[in-house]
């Protein structure tokens, strides 16, 4: 065999070993060998239950194989060999064995495609092509449509896993594990809610055994009701996409085939029990019971942390929420502080406005009275400057006497010549007066020597040779 011939066939091998997870190297090159080292038909005795070269081997190829069933006669001889039985694991008892989820299962057969490129470009033809067709990326005729077809979604498995519940109602009643109507991953995620573990039942349609285990021990009242009350329960069919996956990923061996699972860490589960071959309703029982009882001290913990994890969160809400009431009360009494101060500040400087106001009205008031005085007295001076000197008694001489409202009386003698102007500024030169508006008056006879009387002489007023008047107040 020249060197490309042997790398040819050990890029196949690989390619083989990835997709199908079969491990021993031997069986996979005798099943490359038996199908003519065709990759493309090697892979569908795998992956294809309903394609021409494998379909009649499903449905017809009955009984012994367990788990292989769906294989098409050629892989199903290989691997049915008492040699290889007898080196087929045992099955694990209860145990944390750590599986990692391939990619299919996660984001639906991208693990092919990556698988396909890294082998080289040798397989871009017929074998890339049937890797794209599986996951839903080729052309969409002939087989590629068909894998398309059978693409494994988030709806897609939600799908198949409903059509499962379904036909398995359908043949064996509603007494039943409550499996969930969702992908395995959901199933996953809903029993880490809720602090379950997750039981798993892979379903073999065409095993001889199938029948009679679902009915009388998976179906049973017993089983139904343990395994509703303590798991969470997904089934698959292993003729469907998600459950042959999970058969590969479980290194399922024989039907019937159930698990107990739990989510360790990501894409990875913890594989804690396997159960395969057919059970009494009895012996399963005893292994369910067990498994709980051995894994519910980490459910207890797991439950707990998770509660501690909510009190801790609801701890630091209820703290922050102190906190911003705390803060908003802080934020309330310094705005109502500082409006305070603000208040206080618009009053204190409204009380030194109107005091300036005040002041200046005083200082004003202060002024105007001073300028009045000043005036006053000016005027005062003025006019006792204008009445000149008082004269000597004489013939051409009056006497004038002036009361005024004090009580206060006043006498000067005047030339009879002057007029009753002439008192008046008298009146106003002696500031006797608070008021402006004044007249002189005689009482006998009375006569007001108002301002029409005030260009006549003390003479023809009838005020010589002398007078006696009174200051009557008009304002």
């Amino acid at each position: 065999m020249s060197l490309p011939d042997m790398v040819d066939v050990a890029d196949k091998l690989a390619y083989f070993q990835a997709i199908t997870g079969l491990e021993d190297p031997e069986i996979c090159t005798e099943i490359l060998a038996a199908h003519g080292w065709d990759l493309e038909r090697a892979v569908s005795s795998f992956t294809s239950t309903n394609s021409e070269s494998s379909a009649s081997a499903a449905v017809d190829g009955g009984g012994g194989g367990g788990g292989d069933d769906h294989f098409d006669p050629a892989t199903r001889q290989i691997l049915d060999r008492p040699e290889q039985q007898e080196n087929a694991a045992p099955a694990p008892s209860l145990a944390w064995k750590i599986i990692t989820l391939p990619i299919s299962v996660i984001s639906g057969s991208l693990g092919l495609v990556s698988g396909a490129v890294g082998l080289g470009l040798w397989a871009a033809g017929g074998i890339l092509s049937y890797s794209l067709g599986v996951i839903g990326l080729g052309s969409g005729s002939g087989q590629n449509a068909e894998s398309s077809a059978r693409l494994v979604s988030v709806s897609a498995a939600a799908s198949e896993a409903i059509d499962f519940v379904s036909a398995f109602e359908r043949d064996y009643g509603t007494t039943r594990p409550n499996f969930v109507g969702e992908g395995f991953m959901d199933a996953l995620q809903r029993s880490r809610n809720a602090f379950k573990l997750l039981f798993v039942y892979l379903h073999s349609p065409d095993h001889p055994d199938t029948p009679l285990f679902c009915g009388r021990t998976l179906c049973s009242e017993t089983i139904a009701a343990f395994v509703n009350e303590n798991f969470v329960s997904w089934g698959g069919s292993i003729r469907a996409s998600e459950g042959f996956k999970m058969s590969n990923s479980l290194k399922a061996s024989r039907y019937p085939f159930c698990a107990v699972v739990m989510a360790a860490t990501n894409q990875r589960i913890a594989l804690l029990q396997q159960v395969e071959g057919p059970k009494t309703a009895e012996e399963m029982l005893v292994i369910l019971q067990r498994v709980l009882e051995e894994s519910s001290p980490v459910l207890v913990s797991a439950r707990l942390d998770a509660e501690e994890r909510r009190n801790n969160v609801r701890l630091r809400e209820e703290q922050d929420a102190a906190y911003r009431a705390a803060l908003e009360a802080d934020q309330a009494r310094e705005r109502q502080r500082r409006e305070e101060q603000e208040r206080l500040e618009r009053e204190a400087a409204e009380a030194e406005r109107k005091r300036k106001e005040e002041e200046e009205a005083r200082e004003r008031a202060a002024r105007e009275a001073a300028e009045r005085e000043a005036a006053l007295a000016r005027m005062r001076q003025e006019k006792a400057m204008s009445l000149g000197a008082e004269p000597d008694k004489g013939p051409n001489v009056t006497q004038v006497l002036v009361r005024f409202p004090t009580g206060e009386r006043k006498e000067r003698r005047f030339h009879s010549s002057a007029s009753i102007q002439t008192l008046y500024d008298y009146v106003d030169s002696l500031g006797c007066l608070e008021a402006d508006g004044y007249n002189l008056v005689s009482n006998f006879p009375r006569v007001v020597y108002g301002t029409e009387k005030l260009s006549l002489s003390l003479k023809e007023a009838g005020l010589h040779p002398q007078a006696s008047l009174f200051v009557e107040l008009t304002s």
